[in-house]
């Protein structure tokens, strides 16, 4: 909400209020300290309020930017709630475009999968500190043209459950590789990441792909996490 449909959305509630007989214009001069004259022109839009005065106003009322959103459009922006099951929990089927979204809310969500919640609670992690608030577990559907990069024999889409807690390059078994979702010129790849001299190296399982260099870069700065699980959607 812009600055001016937040001055829009008071000027309803106002006159909401006024005409519910909740309010009059004297009681309201009062409790904000503005004139009449000042709280009329404003309700009839013939000046706006600056953002103190905004707050002010807000204040006096009891009332917080919440209450001025509307409530399909609050849903929309709203996080994601903890689900209240016990045995499975939802993860979110983001965008590619959300992946690096630190919380997920709803508009971003395209479905949920249900997992067990013993499994997440038994994958390990130590988030970076700029991450411990991030929502951690987010699923993304690769396209067949990616994911052969990884998985030549996949016949479709796959599905892959990444921990965004995991942004680093040890590994997470012994003498097995990390696959990682990895953030690239505006885009993601899925590959195995290892440190070299120049920077980030991205090695693909499928030798057909080449290997890439992303020179200077670092693991948290462009890995959005660990592939924890594949599934594969034909």
């Amino acid at each position: 909400m812009g600055f001016v449909a937040l001055q829009e959305a008071l000027r309803r509630e106002l006159r909401r209020r006024i005409a519910a007989g909740e309010l009059t214009g004297m009681q309201l001069a009062r409790k904000s300290g503005f004139t009449q004259a000042h709280i009329s022109n404003f309700i009839n839009r013939k000046r706006g309020l600056k953002l103190r005065a905004l707050d002010r106003m807000m204040k006096s009322l009891g009332i917080t930017l919440y209450d001025l959103l509307d409530a399909h459009e609050l849903a929309e922006h709203a996080a994601l709630p903890a689900p209240s099951g016990e045995e499975f929990t939802d993860v979110p089927v983001v965008e590619l475009a959300a992946a690096a979204t630190p919380v997920v809310v709803r508009e971003q969500v395209r479905e949920l999968l249900k997992f067990r919640r013993s499994f997440l609670n038994r994958v390990r992690a130590t988030p970076p500190a700029a991450r411990k608030g991030w929502t951690r577990f987010v699923a993304l559907q690769i396209e067949a043209g990616e994911a052969e990069a990884m998985w030549p024999e996949a016949s479709g889409r796959v599905t892959v459950l990444v921990d965004r807690h995991y942004a680093s390059l040890e590994a997470y078994r012994p003498g097995r590789r990390n696959i990682y979702v990895v953030q690239r010129d505006g885009g993601l790849l899925v590959r195995y990441a290892e440190a070299a001299d120049r920077g980030l190296v991205l090695q693909p399982h499928n030798p057909g792909f080449p290997a890439i260099v992303l020179p200077s870069a670092s693991g948290p700065e462009v890995i959005i996490g660990r592939v924890a699980q594949i599934s594969q959607k034909t």
